[in-house]
C-alpha cells in the first residue's frame, strides 16, 4: 500500500509545485508582474533542488550514469538553443513508466522512462523536452507561483512534511493518514485544473518546436508524439487510464493541427545545409535569419553557398546523439519490476516482431540476464554484439560488468583501463569501473577507484552516484575522513539531511582529522543545517533516524 500512497502524494506534490498544466491564467502577467521578485533564481534552484532530493528520497529517481550522459547531453543541446541559452537546467530521470514529463522551479525537468519506451525515436523525447523548457523559459511556472503565492510554497513543503509524518505513523492509520494529505490538498488541485486554460500551452509548443528546430531535430516530431499519444487515449476505452502526460498537457485537435502548420512553415523557411561529421556528411534544415545560428564560434559550412549566404552551423549541438535505442532498452531493463520480467519482455517482443530483436534489444536482453545473476550467458551475448559495434561505449561497460561477475576480472579490467584511455573524463566510464572496482573489493582495487574518481571530485558535488562510488572506494583505501564526507553528501543528495548533518558532526569530533579536513566539514555543516532546520519547521523528519 505504502508505495501506491506515495506515488499518489507526490504526483500531487508535484501538481502542486508544476502549475505547467492546471494552474495557467488565460492571460500571461504584464512585463511589470512581479514573479521575479517573489522567488529569486537562487531560492527557485533551492526548491526545484529540495523537490529532487525528496523524490530519490522516496525511491522515484532513476539515476544511471549512461541514462543521465544521454539525458543531459540532450537536454542541454535543446537549453542552449532556447530562448533563455543561460538558464541552467537539470533533468532527471524517472522509474515510472507511464508516460509523462513535468518542469518545476529553477529549471529542473523530470522525464518519466515510459515516455522514452512510448518514443519511437530520439526527436519525440527532444519534442517533449523542448516544449517543458519553453514552460521555463517563459517562467510559466513561477508565475503559477505568483498567482497562489499565499498557499503555493507551504503547500509544496507541507504535502512533504504529511506524507513523511503520515509514514511514521505506522500500521493502518499510516495509510489514513496518508490519503488525509492527499485529500488536503485535492480542493486547490482540482480547481487549478478547471482553471486551465490554453495559453501557456500554446505558447510552450509554438517556442518548444523552434528550440527543436534550432537544436537540428525533426519538427514534425511534436505533432506526430502528440497525435499518437491522442490516438492511443481513443483506443484506451476499456478501463485504461488516461497516460498523465496527457492529463497534464491536454491534447486537442487543434492544438495537433497548429503544431504541423508549424513544422510545415518552418519546413519552408529552411534550407537543406550539409555538413560534415565523422563518419560521413549529415544533412538538415536550417533557417538563415535563425539568430540561433550567428554565433561567431560555430562552424560555417556548405561551400556550394557564396560566403554572403553560409550559414553557421555548430555540428557538436546538433541532431540526434545516435544513442536513443540504446537509452531506451537500458531504461526498459531498469525501470522493470525484476529482471525476470524484462527476460519475458523481450522474449514476447521476439515473439512479436518478425526479424526478431533488433541489436539494441539484444543488448537490453543481455543487461537483464546480467541481473537475473546470468553473468556467463550475458557475456557471451555481449561480446557476440561488440564484435559488431566495436566503438559502442553502452556494450564494452556491460560487457566489462558481466565479465568481472563472471569471474574473468582480470579480462574486465583490462577493458576498462582501455575505455579509461579513449573516453578521458567520461562519467559513465569512470563510474562503471569505480563500481566493479568497488564489487571486487580490497584496498588495491579502492586506491585505484579512489585515483580515477578523484579529479572528478571538484565537478560532482551534486551527484550520489559519484558521492556513493568515492565513498566506498574511499573506504576500501582506508581514507576513513574522505569516505565520511562523501557518505554524508550522498545522505544529503538523497534527501536525508539529517542524516548527513549527523555524520558530519561525528566526523568533526575525529582526533585525527587535519585542519584542511575540519575546515571543509565545518563549512559543509553551515551550508546543511539551514536545509535541516526548514525542513524540522515544516514537521519533515527522517523516518529511519531512532528519536527514542
Amino acid at each position: 500500500m505504502r508505495p501506491l500512497l506515495l506515488s499518489a502524494a507526490l504526483t500531487l506534490a508535484l501538481a502542486l509545485a508544476v502549475p505547467l498544466a492546471g494552474a495557467q491564467e488565460s492571460k500571461l502577467p504584464d512585463i511589470g508582474s512581479s514573479a521575479g521578485e517573489l522567488l529569486t533564481p537562487a531560492r527557485q534552484a533551492e526548491y526545484g533542488g529540495m523537490m529532487l532530493r525528496e523524490l530519490r528520497n522516496y525511491g522515484y529517481l532513476l539515476d544511471d550514469p549512461l541514462v543521465d550522459d544521454w539525458l543531459q547531453t540532450m537536454g542541454a543541446r535543446l537549453g542552449s538553443n532556447s530562448a533563455q541559452p543561460r538558464q541552467s537546467y537539470t533533468f532527471f530521470m524517472l522509474k515510472d513508466r507511464q508516460i509523462n514529463a513535468f518542469a518545476t522551479l529553477g529549471g529542473y525537468i523530470g522525464v518519466n522512462a515510459g515516455l522514452v519506451l512510448t518514443a519511437e525515436r530520439e526527436d519525440e523525447v527532444a519534442a517533449v523536452l523542448s516544449h517543458e523548457i519553453a514552460h521555463v523559459t517563459q517562467q510559466h511556472v513561477l508565475r503559477g507561483v505568483e498567482r497562489a503565492q499565499r498557499d503555493q510554497i507551504p503547500i509544496l513543503l507541507g504535502m512533504l512534511a504529511a506524507i513523511v509524518a503520515a509514514q511514521q505513523a505506522g500500521g493502518n492509520s499510516s495509510g489514513d493518514a496518508t490519503m488525509a494529505a492527499i485529500t488536503s490538498g485535492m480542493g486547490l488541485m482540482q480547481q487549478r485544473q478547471i482553471n486551465y486554460t490554453r495559453s501557456n500551452e500554446s505558447e510552450a509548443d509554438r517556442l518548444g518546436i523552434r528550440t527543436l528546430a534550432r537544436s537540428g531535430y525533426d519538427v514534425d516530431a511534436m505533432a506526430g508524439f502528440f497525435e499518437r499519444m491522442s490516438a492511443s487515449m481513443r483506443g484506451n476505452q476499456g478501463g485504461y487510464s488516461v497516460p498523465d502526460f496527457l492529463q497534464t498537457h491536454p491534447v486537442t485537435t487543434t492544438r495537433i493541427s497548429e503544431a504541423k502548420a508549424r513544422a510545415e512553415q518552418m519546413k519552408k523557411d529552411t534550407v537543406l545545409l550539409t555538413t560534415e561529421v565523422p563518419g560521413g556528411v549529415r544533412q538538415e534544415r536550417v533557417n538563415p535569419s535563425d539568430p540561433a545560428l550567428s554565433d561567431p564560434l560555430v562552424r560555417r559550412s556548405n561551400p556550394l553557398l557564396p560566403a554572403s549566404m553560409q550559414i553557421s552551423v555548430n555540428s557538436l549541438s546538433r541532431g540526434s546523439t545516435g544513442q536513443f535505442e540504446w537509452a531506451r532498452e537500458r531504461l526498459r531493463v531498469l525501470s522493470a519490476d525484476t529482471p525476470g520480467d524484462v527476460i519475458r519482455e523481450y522474449e514476447s517482443l521476439q515473439r512479436a516482431q518478425k526479424n526478431g530483436l533488433t541489436e539494441p534489444q539484444r543488448y537490453g536482453l543481455a543487461l537483464g540476464r546480467l541481473r537475473n545473476s546470468a553473468a556467463a550467458q550475458a557475456s557471451r551475448d555481449l561480446a557476440e554484439l561488440l564484435r559488431d559495434h566495436p566503438d559502442n561505449v553502452w556494450v564494452a561497460l556491460a560487457l566489462g560488468e558481466a565479465e568481472s561477475r563472471s569471474g574473468q576480472q582480470a579480462q574486465a579490467n583490462a577493458r576498462f583501463e582501455t575505455l579509461m584511455r579513449q573516453h578521458p573524463g567520461s562519467r559513465p566510464v569512470a563510474l562503471t569501473y569505480a563500481t566493479i572496482l568497488n564489487e571486487q573489493g580490497g584496498r588495491e582495487a579502492g586506491q585505484r577507484a579512489q585515483a580515477m574518481l578523484r579529479p572528478m571530485l571538484s565537478q560532482s558535488g551534486n551527484d550520489p552516484v559519484f558521492q556513493q562510488r568515492f565513498a566506498r572506494a574511499s573506504e576500501l583505501a582506508g581514507d576513513t575522513t574522505r569516505a565520511s564526507e562523501a557518505y554524508a553528501e550522498a545522505a544529503f543528495l538523497s534527501g536525508r539531511p539529517e542524516q548527513a548533518l549527523i555524520q558530519l558532526q561525528a566526523l568533526k569530533r575525529q582526533p585525527d582529522l587535519d585542519y584542511v579536513g575540519r575546515a571543509r566539514v565545518d563549512a559543509r555543516i553551515e551550508s546543511i543545517t539551514p536545509t535541516v532546520l526548514e525542513m524540522r519547521r515544516q514537521g519533515i523528519d527522517d523516518p529511519e533516524l531512532d528519536r527514542r
